[in-house]
């Protein structure tokens, strides 16, 4: 998930968290919501045109295997950021378990972060070292950072539960005087609902951990590593955390349920291309594990372990594409696509709909050429009523990545199967 944020806010509902990525290895049924009068508007293309848009429906989110996703004001107004609940229990029991709303789906992250102040954390536990130092974690995003323990937790969505009490990150319960100076990051602290435009992420992406080998790794951790060892929760020093053969880094739930554990499906229903006030969607847990989640797609690309395309094309140069749930636009560099003036700067605004197409190549050599559709964000903004939006572009720095972000999902059943190679099991992919 990659975030950032604009100052600009329109009718108390902020516009601009973009991007959500964690740099995490160096790190009823169907149905949207209602919808602007000005609903494919010829007016709204401005003489420009959008690709057909897709047309999939979410199944029901009423098996075991399934919760219900939601794009609407959230806790902040924040657009295009796909939430659920996530209950969260202390290790070994489930009583004093506290359920938190506003959790948002993140396909481009690994492991559940929660807002410190959106829940009691006194009954679950802080995860040390064999030293006996606290753990404490650095989480860098493209314009800033989340500080916090990792503690233990057993997690439950839907009627899925994990199968033992699993590393999770606590935003923001650590003083700020605690954050190293070096190895966290630059940029602002994001350590609140409000920061965050939610209660906190949950990384569902193709990673089991948010780190891997390389923060295991005491050679390449004392560089790369987003881990601090904090002796009496202070002083804290980067520092290797195991994967095993016991697990400390912040973990994947899904990956960690008793079933259903193999991948997950991120259904969200069409929208218009003016935007909608809200939408509901599906996230459904495992595939070909249940009748609801036998696998579809019709096209599906070997990833890295990161769920990364690293072999794509934009524009005739090699992009790494990926599929982000966490990211609330395209993100993608196109000097042909006008910018947005400062009031929403980051975003696109071309005088007239335009439409871009990336071919996609997998590490299967599997390659699909997609298009997308961009309208104008200051156009789209107009509308204060609406938080659900597919045709909706940025800019990323550099032209090295295109981040295809929320806007791809709608209409779409995206699948992610997990990197389970650790254990002779599949390989990483995602498919549509």
């Amino acid at each position: 998930m990659r975030t950032m944020q604009s100052a600009v806010k329109l009718k108390g509902w902020m516009q601009a968290v973009v991007a959500v990525v964690l740099v995490s290895v160096l790190v009823a049924c169907g149905g949207g919501g209602g919808s602007s009068s000005s609903n494919n508007s010829s007016d709204a293309l401005n003489g420009g045109s959008l690709p057909a848009s897709p047309t999939q429906q979410p199944i029901a989110s009423n098996a075991a295997n399934t919760v219900p996703i939601t794009v609407a004001q959230g806790v902040n107004g924040v657009i295009n950021i796909p939430t659920v609940s996530v209950t969260i229990c202390p290790p070994g029991t489930t009583t004093n378990c506290q359920t938190i709303n506003n959790i948002q789906v993140d396909t481009g992250s690994f492991g559940l972060r929660v807002v410190s102040s959106a829940l009691n954390t006194s009954a679950l536990p802080i995860s040390t070292l064999s030293s006996g130092a606290q753990i404490a974690e650095c989480a860098t995003f493209a314009d800033g950072y989340t500080w916090g323990t990792v503690r233990t937790a057993t997690v439950q969505i839907g009627g899925e539960t994990t199968g033992r009490a699993i590393p999770i990150q606590i935003i923001g319960d650590m003083a700020a005087s605690t954050v190293p100076a070096k190895g966290c990051g630059s940029g602002s602290a994001e350590n609140t609902a409000s920061d965050l435009g939610a209660n906190g992420i949950l990384g569902i992406g193709t990673a089991l951990y948010d780190c891997g080998t390389t923060c295991a790794n005491a050679a390449t951790a004392s560089t790369y590593s987003n881990y601090f060892a904090c002796p009496g929760g202070a002083s804290c020093a980067r520092t290797a955390v195991p994967i095993s053969p016991v697990n400390q880094q912040v973990a994947n739930p899904v990956a960690n349920f008793t079933g259903d554990n193999n991948g997950v499906i991120v259904q969200m229903p069409p929208v218009s291309n003016t935007g909608a006030p809200s939408a509901t969607g599906t996230l459904v847990f495992g595939i070909g594990t249940q009748s609801n989640n036998a696998l579809a797609a019709s096209q599906t690309f070997a990833t890295d372990g990161y769920g990364d395309l690293n072999n794509s094309v934009y524009n005739g140069t090699t992009v790494q594409a990926f599929f982000d749930s966490g990211s609330n636009a395209y993100f993608f560099s196109d000097s042909s696509i006008a910018q947005c003036p400062s009031n929403y700067a980051g975003f696109y605004c071309p005088s007239a709909a335009q439409t871009r197409s990336i071919t996609l190549s997998g590490q299967n050599s599997t390659t699909a050429s997609v298009s997308i559709g961009i309208l104008n964000a200051a156009t789209l903004f107009g509308n204060s009523s609406n938080y659900a939006f597919n045709d909706l572009g940025g800019q990323i720095g550099g032209s090295s990545s295109f981040d295809l972000g929320l806007p791809f999902f709608y209409g779409r059943h995206m699948y992610y199967g997990f990197d389970l190679t650790s254990t002779t099991g599949q390989a990483p992919y995602v498919g549509f």
